[in-house]
């Protein structure tokens, strides 16, 4: 569950995005809008890289202005266009956030394997392409035990056999794990691979439920 407690986010004198109240249950969501509606800065408010006014609370109210660290252990997040340190290799990288978030080497290990980065994993970053870059960034979101997994923008950058990848890592982690995914796209989710995908709208600087699918 999470839990939106007066959320306001501006620029400046500008407001971008209201939420005055609002409770998502478990579940897949996938976040509409135009572009420079606010969908981005939803998500970067969520994972706790934008300050925000309001807050925004997880399940058992772990509140990310109360409880920061303990609510970042739980809550993912997967850029639209990932920046990562270039002298780092991919492999310092997901070693880095194995320790942050209390994964494991069986689950990276899983991880890599899955995506065919092997051949790749230990180049420094610098070295990557736009395509290798995104996978790493869709890689870290799922290290851990998270309860919510931000992804904006999944599906540009990849390649099929890899989008098949992380449409089954989705649904096996909302079904097995009961994981809830926030997930702006411009291109349509498949939604016969996600399982009762709901709709959010961002319009109007704020954010509301649309339909589900059966």
């Amino acid at each position: 569950m999470i839990k939106f407690l007066n959320f306001r986010k501006s620029y400046g004198k500008s407001p971008v995005l209201g939420v005055p109240e609002l409770t998502l249950d478990k579940g897949i969501y996938w976040i509409k809008g135009v572009n420079g509606s606010g969908k981005s800065t939803l998500l970067k408010s969520m994972a706790g890289m934008l300050s925000f006014n309001g807050d925004i609370e997880i399940e058992n109210n772990i509140s990310l202005k109360n409880n920061p660290v303990k609510y970042r252990k739980i809550v993912n997040f997967g850029e639209a266009e990932p920046l990562f340190p270039l002298f780092l290799t991919g492999l310092e990288m997901i070693d880095l956030f194995v320790s942050a978030k209390n994964g494991s080497k069986k689950q990276k290990e899983k991880l890599i394997e899955s995506l065919n980065m092997q051949q790749y994993i230990g180049m420094a970053v610098h070295s990557y392409s736009s395509g290798m870059l995104k996978k790493l960034s869709l890689l870290l979101a799922f290290i851990g035990t998270p309860k919510v997994i931000l992804l904006d923008e999944p599906l540009i950058t990849i390649d099929i056999d890899s989008l098949h990848i992380l449409y089954s890592w989705i649904a096996e982690e909302h079904l097995n794990k009961q994981t809830t995914f926030l997930i702006t796209s411009h291109q349509p989710l498949n939604v016969d691979y996600l399982p009762a995908t709901k709709e959010l709208l961002v319009e109007k600087q704020t954010l509301r439920p649309l339909f589900e699918y059966a």
